[in-house]
């Protein structure tokens, strides 16, 4: 069974404070579009089409060699959009409560250190990439990947990504990044990142 690109779960506009509806539009349905339409060409006809994206993204290794670079590219693509949909919301922002509240000022102190250290991330990172809250088998943890790669890659459960691609902001923001990466944090749905959390942490 082929990818589909999933629906948002809101309106394009749902985000403005945040995104603009123009950015939402082009960025799930020309970018996120692209990215499942080249995904199911690299594996049409292989017995990798259609099994769960993480566990693709966990076993590029054994894939073929010439479908590796476009599995990694747009499988990444495929999974962190579909997660950067799921994890913003239009009653987003605050702070997350509950057992990933607990966790975060465990690991971090203070939820403001988690949002700087993952603001950093998506400044310090070079070009394209993301900016994440992971999971990493004993605790959180903030990285930063490069192009579409995902953390699944590198045996962690991504809980929330930050796009720093120009394609996720650059109409509204220009090049003004930092700025972008403030304002992201005003429609966090941190409903669905602690949900993902627990799910994560009992494995």
């Amino acid at each position: 069974m082929a990818y589909d690109l999933p629906d948002l779960p809101y309106a394009y506009d749902a985000l403005e404070r945040s995104i603009d509806a123009q950015t939402m539009e082009i960025h799930h349905g020309k970018h996120h579009a692209a990215y499942v339409t080249n995904l199911n060409a690299a594996l049409d006809g292989t017995e990798w089409m259609g099994r769960p994206i993480e566990a693709v993204l966990a076993n590029l290794d054994i894939l073929p060699e010439d479908k590796r670079t476009a599995v990694r590219n747009n499988g990444g693509g495929h999974a962190n959009h579909s997660l950067f949909w799921s994890t913003l919301g239009p009653d987003g922002g605050g702070e997350p409560s509950g057992a990933l509240g607990e966790a975060v000022q465990a690991t971090f102190g203070a939820f403001d250190v988690l949002k700087q250290q993952m603001i950093d991330a998506g400044i310090k990172r070079f070009g394209s990439g993301w900016s994440w809250l992971v999971w990493d088998g004993t605790g959180l943890a903030v990285m930063s990947t490069p192009n579409q790669d995902s953390p699944i890659m590198e045996g962690k459960t991504p809980l929330f990504g930050i796009d720093v691609w120009e394609h996720a902001y650059y109409l509204r923001y220009q090049n003004r990044r930092p700025e972008y990466l403030e304002k992201i944090w005003d429609v966090v749905d941190w409903n669905a990142v602690g949900a993902l959390f627990e799910a994560a942490r009992a494995g």
